[in-house]
C-alpha cells in the first residue's frame, strides 16, 4: 500500500489515496478500490515511458506511459530504500523498446499475465529463470502460450533447466533466433524443421548426442551452436545446412577428427573443436581441404599435428596440447597460436609471407626457425619461456616487426651490430645477458619499451653520441641487474622517459643534474639499492606520480611532497629520522608508506596531517628494544595498486590468533573489484575463529570457513567474486608444547608456498580449465567456457568465492593441505594472482631467501613482479619461521633426538622481549603494517620454554655432569622423560584484567610486582609447576627483574639478601587492580599461592596440568578508600596461613611432588 495520485500533481481535484501498487513485468498495476487488493486494476505500460523523481515530495516518483494518450501516476514511498528499489527497476523497464521485453534473471516460475497485454513483441528475453513446461497450479501461464506472439523474432529461453524442448516455439512462424542453451535437453524434436525462417539456433550446454534429419529443411539456418554437449562425432545433417560457415562443437566428446567429414562440408570455413579429447587427425588419403581457413584445436590431447592438409589455413589455434612437432601450410597463414606445448620442431612451408602474429611461447625450442626471419609481414613474435640461446641478426632487420618478446630464455648475447631496427617493444628479461649491443639504442629510433630485467647487465649502451638525441624510449625496466652509478648519466639520453625501474642494482647515488633532465618522468622505482638520498631536482619532474625507493639507506626525506601530481610514495625500510611536509599535502596523494624506519620520530601535528591520506602506513610504536631473540614467526606484507590505481587486493595478518599459540594470514584478490577483498579481509578471521570452536579437524574447519564466507558475501557475492588463501598456524591443543601445524586453504589463483631447505613446497592448487578433473566437472554441469577460457565469460577459476549465479559450475570449496613445521622450514609466502603470474615459485624463494626482514622480503617480491610486467594489483605476505628443535616433535623419527630441555641447569636466564603484538590484519613494527589497532600481549609472548608460538629462543640447556643419562626410550625435546633428581619447570599464566597499566607500574615510585607481567590489557602472573623430591628442603624462587631488554627471569638462583625458607611451596604475588586503575605494590600479605592438598598426577613426559586461569570477572578490586583496611586484613590472613604451613611441613609423611595452582 502506497500513497498514489493520478493525473497532474498541481490540480486540486486529484488527491492522494492509499492504493495497492505493483510493478509487474513491464507494467505498473494500481488497484481502483481504496486500500483494497480486489476490484478493477489500472494497468500502466511503462515501456517507452518515463520514470522521474518528484522533488516537491519526499520519496516520490512519477510514472508516465508513452503515446499521445499517456497517463501519469505519482507514488510516494514510505522509506528511501523502497523508493530506490522502485526507481531502479522501473527505469530499466522504461528504457526498453516497445517491441522488446527483458525479463531475464527475474526468478520467474511462469509467464506473467501482463506480458500478453501487447502481442506485438519482437524480442523477448526470459533467460536465467525457473520456467517449466507444465507449472502448477493450472492457472499459471505456460510456455505453450508463447505462440500467441505472432510477430516474435528473437526468443531467449536459456538457463531455465526445462528438461524438454518447448514445442510451442515451433509454431511461431516469424522466429529467426532461438536460444535454448543450458536447459538439460536430451533430444531435439523433428518438428523444429517447421521453423523455416530460423537463422540462429543455439543449443549449447545440453545433453545432446544427435540431431534430427529434419534440420535440413531449415534452409535459412546459418548458425548452429552445439558446444558443450555429448557428441562423439560431427552430426551428418550439418552437411546439408549449406548456409552455415562455422562449425561450433567445442566441449564435446570427440576423440578424433575425421577429415573425410569435413571434406563433405565445403561450406564450413571456421572449425571450433576446443576442449574435446582429440588425440589424432584421421586423414584416410584426403585431398587438401581448401575451404577451411580457421581451425581451433585448443585444449585437446594432440601429441603431434600435421595441418598441411589445410592448405588455405589463415588462423590456427593449438594451445595447451602436448605437441612435440607441428607442421603447417604457410600459403595464407596470418596468425599462429601454439603456446604451452612441448614443441621442439616447428615447420611451416612455404615461408608464410602473410604471417603477422605468432605465439610459440612456453615450449622447448632451442633455436628460432630460420623461416621466421624471412616472414616479411611479421608484426608480433612471442618466443618467451623457451630454451633459445641466440637470436639471429636478420630478425631485427625485419622492417615490419614491431613487438619482440624473448624473455625467459637462455640468451647470452644479442646481435652486436644492429641496423634499421623498427622494433617498438623489446622484452629480453630473465636471460643471461652481460651487456646490450652498443648501438641498440642508437639505431632503435622506434623503440618505446625495453625490459631487460633479471639479467647480468653491468652497463647500458649510450642513446646518443652528441647532445642531440632521437630516442623516444618511454618505459625502461632494468630491475635485478648489476648496474652501478656509471649507468645513471646515460639515462639523460632518453628525455621522453616516463617509467624507470632500476630496483635491486648497485646504485649508491643518483646525481641531481641527471634527474633534472628527466622532466617527463612519471614513475620511478629505485628500491633495493644503497642510495642515501633522492636528489632534490626530482621537483623538476612535474608529472611524477609514483616514487618507490624502499630498502635503501635514505636518511633525508625527499622533496616529493612538492609535486602536485604525486599519488604514491614508498620509502619503507630506510633510515629516515625525520619528515618534512608542506602546509598542504598534494591533492592527489593516496599512498604513503614509511614503515621500517625505526629512527623516524613523529609529532602529533604531522600524524594528524598524514592521517588524511587514504593509505598511510607507519611502524607500530615499540615499547621495548627489538634486538632480542627472534620469535617463532614474524611477518611482513605489502600491497600495490594496478595500472588504474584501484587496489583490488587485501591482506590479513594476525600473529596472535584466538590464543597466543596460533597465527592466521591471508591474501584476497578481487581481480577488478574492490568490494569482495575488503569483505573477506574483515570477516574471514571471525568465521574461522567460530569454526575452530566446533571442530579441530584442519580440513573440516577450513572448508566450513569458506562455505560460510560464501553465504556472508550476500548480494556482493552474487555477481562479484574473489580469490582467497588462508594460512593457519596452530599447535596440538592436547599438547600445549607440541609441534606446530601449518594449514593452507585456497580458492582461485591466490597461492601459498613453503620454503623448506631452500626449495619451494607448494601448499596450494589453482583450479582452472587445465585441471582434468575440474574440466570434467564443469562439463557435467553444462557450463559454457568461452574462448578466453572463462566460465560463462566471467572467471577462469572453477573454485572461487562469490559468483553465486555460476553455481554449481563455480563453487567455493577450497584446496586444503596441512603440514607439520620443522626446523628446516625457513618461511612461507602468500601471494595474489599478479604475483604468481610474474614470478615462478623457485624464483620467489631464491629472491628473498637471504633477506632477513619479512617486510623487506615482501616489498622485494612486489617490486620484482611489477618490473617483470605485472599490471594487476599485487599483495604479498612473507612469514619467516624460526622453528627450533624444541618446537619440533621427533618421537616418531628414527634419528637421535636432541638433548631434552626438560633437564635444566642450576641457572637458567630467559630474556623476554616487551614488544607489541599485531592486531588482526595490522602490522608490527618489524613487518611494516599500519598501527591503528594494538592487540594484547599474550601469555606465550612473555615466556615459555616449551615450544611457544611467539616466544623467544629457548635457553641454552646444559646437562649436569653428576646426573646420569636416562637409559630408557628416546624422546624429543617436546616430550622429555622426567628424571627423578631433576627439576622441571613449566610456565603458566593467570590473566587478570588491566585496562590502563602498560608495564606493571602505575607511577615512577612503584616497583614492578614480582611474577606479574602486564601490557595494558592483561596482568599476567607467573606460576611455577615443578616436581621435587621430599628430602630436598629448599625453596625455589623466581625473582623478576626489569631491564632494558625486557623482563629477565632467573630460575633456580638464590637471590642474595633473602633468607632461605624450609618450605616446599613456591611463593608469588598477584597484582591487585585499584579503583584508579593502578596495580597494588608488592606486599607480604599478597601471597595467594597455597600448597595443594592432594599430590597431583604426573602426565607422560613429566609435565603437570597447568592450573586453570581464573575468570577475569572474578578479579579482586580494591577501592582506594578501603586500601589500608584491606592491607591489615591481608597481613592477619598471612600470619595465620604461615602458622598452618609450618605445622603441615613438619608432618612425617610428605608427598613426593607438589603442584602450585592458583
Amino acid at each position: 500500500m502506497y500513497n498514489v495520485r493520478k493525473g497532474k500533481i498541481h490540480l486540486p481535484v486529484n488527491r492522494w489515496t492509499r492504493r495497492q501498487a505493483i510493478l509487474c513485468g513491464t507494467c505498473l498495476i494500481v488497484s481502483s478500490v481504496k486500500e483494497s487488493q480486489t476490484g478493477k486494476m489500472h494497468v500502466l505500460p511503462l515501456i517507452g515511458g518515463k520514470v522521474e523523481e518528484v522533488k516537491k515530495h519526499q520519496h516520490c516518483l512519477a510514472f508516465s506511459s508513452s503515446g499521445p494518450q499517456s497517463q501519469t501516476y505519482y507514488i510516494c514511498f514510505d522509506n528511501f530504500t523502497e523508493y530506490l528499489r522502485w526507481l531502479r527497476q522501473a527505469s530499466k523497464v522504461a528504457s526498453q523498446r516497445i517491441s522488446s521485453v527483458d525479463l531475464s534473471c527475474c526468478s520467474l516460475e511462469h509467464l506473467p499475465a501482463n506480458l500478453f497485454y501487447s502481442q506485438d513483441l519482437t524480442h523477448l528475453n526470459l533467460k536465467q529463470n525457473f520456467l517449466r513446461l507444465n507449472p502448477s497450479p493450472s492457472t499459471s501461464r505456460v510456455l505453450s502460450e508463447l505462440q500467441r506472439f505472432t510477430k516474435l523474432k528473437s526468443l531467449n529461453l536459456s538457463n531455465n533447466n526445462l528438461g524438454e524442448f518447448p514445442l510451442a516455439v515451433c509454431s511461431i512462424p516469424t522466429l529467426t533466433e532461438l536460444n535454448v542453451s543450458c536447459n538439460a535437453l536430451r533430444n531435439v524434436p523433428a518438428v523444429v524443421g517447421d521453423m523455416h525462417n530460423l537463422q540462429t539456433f543455439l543449443l549449447d550446454g545440453n545433453f545432446l548426442r544427435s540431431l534430427p534429419d529434419e534440420l535440413e529443411h531449415m534452409n535459412q539456418l546459418s548458425y548452429v551452436s552445439l558446444s558443450f554437449n555429448e557428441f562423439t562425432d560431427i552430426p551428418g545433417v550439418l552437411e546439408k545446412l549449406t548456409a552455415m560457415d562455422k562449425l561450433c562443437m567445442s566441449g564435446n566428446c570427440l576423440d578424433a577428427l575425421n577429415l573425410q567429414v569435413l571434406r563433405r562440408m565445403p561450406h564450413i570455413k571456421h572449425v571450433d573443436l576446443r576442449l574435446n579429447a582429440i588425440r589424432r587427425l584421421v586423414a584416410d588419403e584426403v585431398d587438401f581441404l581448401h575451404h577451411v581457413t580457421q581451425l581451433d584445436l585448443r585444449d585437446n590431447k594432440l601429441g603431434e599435428l600435421d595441418a598441411t592438409v589445410f592448405n588455405n589455413i589463415e588462423v590456427l589455434h593449438c594451445e595447451r596440447n602436448q605437441l612435440v612437432t607441428l607442421k603447417i601450410s604457410g600459403y595464407f597463414l596470418k596468425a599462429l597460436y601454439a603456446s604451452s606445448n612441448e614443441l621442439v620442431h616447428l615447420d611451416v612451408y612455404p615461408v608464410p609471407n602473410y604471417l603477422a602474429y605468432m605465439d610459440i611461447s612456453r615450449n622447448h625450442l632451442e633455436n628460432l626457425p630460420e623461416w621466421v626471419c624471412d616472414s616479411r609481414k611479421m608484426e608480433v613474435l612471442d618466443v618467451g619461456h623457451n630454451q633459445i640461446r641466440e637470436l639471429p641478426a636478420r630478425l631485427f632487420y625485419n622492417s615490419s616487426l614491431r613487438k619482440l618478446l624473448a624473455g625467459h630464455n637462455m640468451l647470452g648475447r644479442l646481435p652486436d651490430r644492429l641496423e634499421r631496427m623498427q622494433v617498438e617493444v623489446l622484452d629480453v628479461q630473465h636471460n643471461q645477458l652481460l651487456e646490450l649491443p652498443s648501438n641498440l639504442l642508437l639505431k632503435a629510433d622506434s623503440l618505446r619499451f625495453l625490459n631487460a630485467s633479471a639479467n647480468k647487465l653491468e652497463m647500458l649502451p649510450p642513446a646518443t653520441l652528441s647532445e642531440e638525441t632521437h630516442s623516444i624510449l618511454q618505459e625502461l625496466y632494468l630491475t635485478n641487474n648489476n648496474l652501478t652509478d656509471k649507468c645513471v648519466p646515460l639515462l639523460t639520453g632518453h628525455p621522453h622517459l616516463k617509467i624507470l625501474h632500476m630496483a635491486y642494482n648497485h646504485l649508491q647515488s643518483f646525481p641531481a643534474s641527471k634527474m633534472a633532465k628527466l622532466e617527463e618522468l612519471e614513475e620511478i622505482d629505485i628500491s633495493g639499492n644503497k642510495l642515501k638520498a633522492i636528489p632534490t631536482t626530482i621537483m623538476n619532474c612535474r608529472r611524477m606520480h609514483t616514487v618507490i625507493a624502499h630498502s635503501n639507506c635514505i636518511e633525508v626525506f625527499p622533496e616529493v611532497m612538492q609535486l602536485s601530481e604525486i599519488k604514491c610514495v614508498d620509502l619503507s625500510c630506510n633510515e629516515l629520522s625525520e619528515i618534512t611536509l608542506p602546509e598542504n599535502l598534494p591533492p592527489k596523494l593516496q599512498e604513503l608508506d614509511l614503515t621500517g624506519n625505526p629512527r623516524l620520530a613523529w609529532d602529533h601535528k604531522t600524524l594528524e596531517l598524514l592521517n588524511n591520506i587514504r593509505c598511510f602506513k607507519i611502524d607500530q610504536p615499540s615499547a621495548g628494544d627489538a634486538s632480542g631473540a627472534p620469535a617463532v614467526w614474524s611477518h611482513g606484507y605489502t600491497e600495490a595498486s594496478g595500472v588504474k590505481n584501484k587496489l583490488c587486493v587485501a591482506a590479513l595478518s594476525a600473529n596472535n590468533f584466538c590464543d597466543n599459540r596460533e597465527a592466521l594470514y591471508g591474501v584476497f584478490d578481487g581481480d577488478r573489484n574492490v568490494e569482495v577483498p575488503y569483505l573477506l579481509q574483515c570477516t574471514m578471521s571471525d568465521i574461522l575463529a567460530e569454526e575452530l570452536q566446533k571442530t579441530k579437524n584442519e580440513e573440516e574447519y577450513m572448508i566450513n570457513t569458506f562455505i560460510v564466507m560464501q553465504r556472508k558475501l550476500g548480494t556482493a557475492g552474487q555477481k562479484l567474486g574473489g580469490s582467497a588463501v588462508l594460512c593457519h598456524i596452530k599447535h596440538d591443543p592436547m599438547d600445549p608444547g607440541g609441534c606446530f601445524t601449518l594449514t593452507s586453504a585456497n580458492v582461485g589463483k591466490c597461492q601459498t608456498i613453503l620454503c623448506r631447505n631452500g626449495k619451494p613446497l607448494p601448499l596450494s592448487r589453482c583450479y582452472v580449465m587445465s585441471c582434468e578433473e575440474e574440466l570434467k566437472r564443469i562439463k557435467q554441469h553444462k557450463a559454457i567456457i568461452t574462448e578466453d577460457g572463462k566460465v560463462n565469460g566471467v572467471t577462469d577459476s572453477t573454485r572461487i568465492l562469490g559468483y553465486t549465479f555460476l553455481h554449481p559450475s563455480v563453487v567455493p570449496r577450497p584446496h586444503v593441505q596441512s603440514i607439520t613445521l620443522t626446523p628446516q622450514d625457513e618461511f612461507f609466502i602468500l601471494g595474489s594472482k599478479g604475483l604468481w603470474d610474474s614470478l615462478s615459485m623457485d624464483e620467489a624463494v631464491e629472491a628473498i631467501r637471504n633477506v632477513p626482514d619479512a617486510l623487506a622480503a615482501a616489498k622485494k617480491l612486489c617490486t620484482l613482479a611489477q618490473s617483470y610486467g605485472c599490471n594487476d594489483s599485487i599483495s604479498a605476505v612473507v612469514v619467516q619461521l624460526n622453528v627450533t628443535e624444541d618446537s619440533f616433535c621427533c618421537c616418531e623419527l628414527n634419528g637421535v633426538p636432541p638433548p631434552s630441555p626438560g633437564i635444566f641447569p642450576q641457572s637458567v636466564n630467559v630474556v623476554i622481549k616487551d614488544r607489541p603484538t599485531d592486531a588482526l590484519g595490522m602490522p608490527s613494527s618489524s613487518s611494516g603494517m599500519a598501527s591503528e589497532i594494538s592487540s594484547e600481549i599474550s601469555t606465550s609472548e612473555m615466556s615459555s620454554e616449551v615450544g611457544s608460538t611467539a616466544s623467544d629462543e629457548p635457553p641454552q640447556v646444559a646437562m649436569n655432569e653428576n646426573s646420569p643419562a636416562y637409559p630408557g626410550e628416546q624422546r624429543c625435546m617436546l616430550h622429555p622423560v622426567c628424571l627423578s633428581n631433576s627439576f622441571q619447570r613449566q610456565l603458566s599464566s593467570a590473566t587478570f584484567s588491566s585496562a590502563f597499566s602498560d608495564n606493571g607500574l602505575d607511577s615512577d615510585d612503584e616497583e614492578p610486582i614480582e611474577g606479574v607481567f602486564t601490557n595494558g590489557s592483561r596482568v599476567e602472573v607467573e606460576v611455577d609447576i615443578h616436581c621435587s623430591r621430599a628430602k630436598e628442603k629448599q625453596l625455589l624462587q623466581v625473582p623478576v627483574e626489569a631491564s632494558d631488554e625486557g623482563i629477565v627471569i632467573s630460575a633456580n638462583e638464590d637471590e642474595p639478601g633473602l633468607p632461605r625458607k624450609a618450605e616446599y611451596s613456591a611463593t608469588g604475588t598477584i597484582g591487585r587492580r585499584r579503583g584508579n586503575g593502578s596495580v597494588a605494590p608488592q606486599e607480604t600479605s599478597h601471597n595467594l599461592i597455597e600448597v595443594a592438598t592432594d599430590a597431583p598426577l604426573r602426565k607422560t613426559g613429566g609435565y603437570f596440568a597447568a592450573p586453570a586461569q581464573p575468570d577475569p570477572d572474578d578479579q579482586f578490586i580494591i577501592p582506594p578508600e578501603l586500601e589500608e583496611e584491606v592491607k591489615e586484613i591481608m597481613k592477619q590472613h598471612q600470619e595465620q596461613q604461615q602458622q598452618q604451613q609450618q605445622k603441615q611441613y613438619q608432618m612425617d609423611h610428605l608427598a613426593d611432588y607438589y603442584d602450585t595452582p592458583l
